[in-house]
Order: structure tokens, then sequence, then C-alpha cells
């Protein structure tokens, strides 16, 4: 991730199959890049599948199912506001898009993530530091990854 450079939005709907957002629903995505502290998962694992056989030693395998790591978010507590906790509430269903280099068009560096928000904890601490919620994740279904960045609208 690249600080000041990556976007993190949270859309509420994509219309393509391809869950690949126009420009207008990513304009009228969530961004929640300022507010993020800390990020975790959001990547494919693949589940390899032994394939042992008696004429080897050497235990082979094949590539297996494919799965979503465990995801979150951390953000920073608002005084003053609640509108991402309101956003990101038990259940609430969307989309996690991250803009891997910023919102360039046509650059292919968005990876769209179907989710449902599993939990949302305060993160509590002793510690000198600003006060925070981590937001868990289930990733709903298969992610679009490297996709195109939408073009700018014409201006």
């Amino acid at each position: 991730m690249r600080r000041g450079v990556t976007k993190i939005l949270f859309l509420t709907t994509i219309a393509a199959a391809t869950n690949i957002p126009t420009r207008p629903e990513l304009v009228a995505g969530t961004d929640l890049s300022k507010q993020t502290s800390d990020i975790e998962g959001w990547s494919l694992e693949n589940s390899p599948i032994e394939t042992p056989d008696l004429g080897a030693q050497f235990a082979t395998s094949i590539p297996g199912e494919d799965k979503a790591a465990s995801s979150s978010l951390t953000f920073y507590e608002d005084l003053a506001s609640d509108s991402v906790e309101k956003l990101l509430s038990k259940d609430a269903q969307g989309y996690i898009c991250i803009l891997r280099k910023g919102d360039v068009p046509q650059s292919k560096s968005l990876d769209v993530f179907p989710v449902r928000v599993g939990s949302r904890a305060p993160s509590y601490s002793t510690g000198t530091e600003p006060a925070k919620f981590k937001v868990s994740f289930s990733i709903s279904d298969l992610p679009t990854l490297d996709a195109p960045v939408p073009a700018a609208a014409a201006g």
C-alpha cells in the first residue's frame, strides 16, 4: 500500500456482473482512506491438494480451491461522527474497492471484494495511541483483481 496514494472505498452497489464499478458508482462510494489506520488480508489464498504416489518419496501437490484470507480494516474513531460505524454495521453488504495506485483511470490496479461485515468492535488499549475500531469482513464472492480503474468523466 502506498500512503497518500492508495484509496479504499466502500460501495453499496455495482451493477456489472464483473464487479467492476462504473465511474459514477465509484464516485458514489464512501472513501475510507483517511480514517483507515490498518489493513489486513484482502488477498486470495490457495489450498493445495496433496498428490502423493507410491513411486516417489516426494509428496507432490496440485492447486486446490481458492479462498479469501481473513480480511479487516481498522479505523480511527471520530469524536464528532459515527458515519463509518453506521455504514459498516454488522451484516452490512457491499464492495470494498482498493485502488492500489490511486485513482488513475485505466490503471489495472483496482481490486474489488464483495463483502459482508462480520463484526465491528472497539480496539481497547491503555497505551498512548488514538482510539480505534476494527471491522472484520467476510468476502462473499470471488473478488475481481487487477481491474482497470474506470475512466474519468469527460468534462
